[in-house]
């Protein structure tokens, strides 16, 4: 058996919904979005440094009673036929999950959906159906993530769906396709794009405060909870002119 390796980040507030929480990172992804924040997990950079499950169930193993759930993010998390087993093995030991994911590949999500040891997904959107290939730099891989989105929208488990905003690739008709999409969904976030100085290219940029607002008006019109993530600082620094 593959052992995986994982970055890290120990406490969060914010990726749980409802929960004190640690992310736990894998590296790897089939996709290559540009805007992608999270580079050195999709090149595999310090991979060989990185800890091991030994280290994270050591951690995990601490932080009983502080902890209520554990973020499984990446790269892409089910990318690794092992983190079914991981996850497992973090749910049995008390905590929440939460599994970010991409949603190409259905039947690993189904799997761990069904073995009722994930509490919350939250699956990216990358597009409209017909920009997918072109924003995510691998081909015939829409009809896996209509299944994931056709899964999810059957509320086995709670879940979201999210898009990263981005001014090269993203206009109002490809909010409006996205929220056809996934109409009838109970949540929908639309994240505003940040810079991290670790992207796959450096040609993206994020879109103004006002075109935010007036893309998530078109999106509450299929999905009423839809909102919007990014904080107004990032706005401004992402946005000058």
């Amino acid at each position: 058996m593959v052992e995986l390796h994982f970055g890290l980040q120990k406490l969060t507030l914010l990726d749980f919904p409802g929960k004190v929480a640690c992310t736990i990172f894998t590296f790897g992804c089939n996709f290559r979005c540009p805007f992608c924040h999270n580079a050195s997990l999709v090149r595999r950079n310090g991979e060989a440094d990185a800890l091991r499950e030994k280290d994270i169930f050591a951690f995990l193993d601490k932080r009983r009673g502080i902890l209520d759930g554990v973020c499984i993010s990446g790269g892409e998390p089910l990318l690794h036929p092992e983190t079914p087993a991981l996850i497992k093995a973090i749910h049995d030991k008390g905590f929440s999950v939460k599994l970010d994911t991409n949603g190409s590949f259905p039947d690993r999500l189904r799997a761990v959906m069904e073995s009722h040891c994930v509490d919350y997904v939250a699956m990216d959107i990358k597009n409209a159906p017909e920009k997918y290939a072109e924003t995510t730099a691998a081909e015939g891989i829409l009809e896996a993530v209509r299944e994931s989105v056709g899964y999810l929208k059957r509320g086995t488990v709670p879940y979201e769906f999210r898009t990263t905003v981005v001014r090269q690739f993203h206009n109002a008709e490809s909010i409006e396709a996205i929220g056809a999409w996934i109409k009838g969904a109970p949540h929908y976030y639309l994240q505003s794009f940040v810079d991290s100085g670790h992207l796959l290219s450096d040609r993206c940029s994020g879109v103004p405060k006002e075109e935010m607002e007036r893309y998530l008006a078109t999106a509450r019109r299929f999905v009423p909870d839809a909102g919007i993530r990014g904080m107004e600082a990032e706005w401004n620094r992402n946005n000058r002119h």
